[in-house]
């Protein structure tokens, strides 16, 4: 039953990752603390520096049946974004790790993003260069049959170039909505080094999203429920997330986000001078009685004395 399980595992993880070896974006149960990632139109759209650091172990503790080893994906994400007056939007850096197995992927992301504003709200367009180093050491893989002239026997790796894309429009204390690409050229690394001619290499696997989130504010205003939204597709396959979460007094939170066929997910936080820390645990619905997964992200925000439009003036996203 194990290994029909790791197996399983196996067809799902060849099946997204495509014949290529294509790399999708990890994604967050807690989104909203990832969108400098993802959408690089979302930069500078607060009034300070933001800081923000995610650490995520999915299936904590899966081992690999043949060898024993704990192979489970863990994604550690690390961002920073500001306005920028004189350039009329604001600016961003993230740096990614994500390690699956026997593969390892290092993405750093720079960008740009100009402000517009339009109606009540402002619309960030950003634009940021993406580099990404994917290594994945194929002596470590036990092959069915050792002697496949396919597969290649050593540590492969390469640095992928690319781009991302995203429109942000936000209206402060009220709603958000965002459309965005990672890796638009799709950038094709060099051929890996097999026994034979195959052309399999490394590639930078174009995805789009779909983000909203909205803040509803009771009659008691000591509570605001923030509902949100982030569906991505690289076109093979979409993903959908739906999830809400419940602040009372602006210091703790608690909510809930489904991801469709996927997991639902649980999630808490707190603010403790200015520091925000979320935690979220994903209970798998995929009946492959996989663990859970566990996620905490920090972020704080470094207040800067801006002569900004009165419209902006704090990001629902910072409550």
């Amino acid at each position: 039953m194990h290994r029909i399980k790791y197996i399983l595992l196996l067809v799902i993880v060849v099946l997204t990752a495509g014949l290529s070896h294509a790399q999708q974006v990890p994604i967050f149960t807690n989104y909203s603390d990832s969108y400098a990632v993802i959408n690089p139109g979302f930069y500078g759209m607060s009034e300070g520096v933001n800081a923000m650091g995610i650490y995520r172990n999915q299936w904590t503790g899966f081992k690999d049946d043949v060898t024993g080893q704990v192979v489970s994906p863990i994604t550690f994400l690390a961002s920073a974004d500001m306005p920028i007056k004189v350039l009329g939007g604001g600016v961003g850096l993230s740096l990614m790790r994500d390690q699956l197995g026997f593969e390892n992927s290092i993405g750093v992301n720079l960008g740009y993003s100009y402000h517009l504003d339009i109606g009540p709200g402002t619309l960030g367009i950003g634009l940021a260069f993406a580099m990404n180093n994917r290594t994945v050491d194929f002596g470590k893989a036990k092959p069915l049959n050792d002697n496949d002239p396919v597969i290649p026997t050593k540590e492969q790796s390469d640095m992928l170039l690319d781009f991302n894309f995203g429109l942000y429009y936000m209206v402060p204390e009220t709603f958000y909505v965002a459309l965005s690409s990672t890796n638009l050229l799709e950038a094709k690394g060099k051929a890996l080094e097999g026994k034979s001619s195959s052309s399999a290499s490394f590639v930078g696997d174009r995805t789009f999203y779909l983000a909203a989130g909205y803040e509803y504010q009771f009659f008691n205003p000591k509570f605001v429920l923030n509902p949100s939204m982030l569906v991505l597709s690289d076109i093979a396959s979409t993903q959908f997330n739906v999830g809400a979460r419940l602040w009372y007094n602006n210091i703790v939170s608690f909510g809930v986000n489904y991801r469709y066929q996927e997991s639902i997910d649980l999630l808490v936080g707190f603010v403790i001078k200015g520091i925000h820390i979320n935690y979220a645990y994903d209970i798998n619905t995929m009946g492959l009685k996989l663990p859970g997964s566990h996620e905490v992200s920090i972020s704080y925000n470094f207040k800067l004395d801006l002569d900004k439009h009165p419209r902006i003036y704090r990001s629902i996203r910072y409550l």
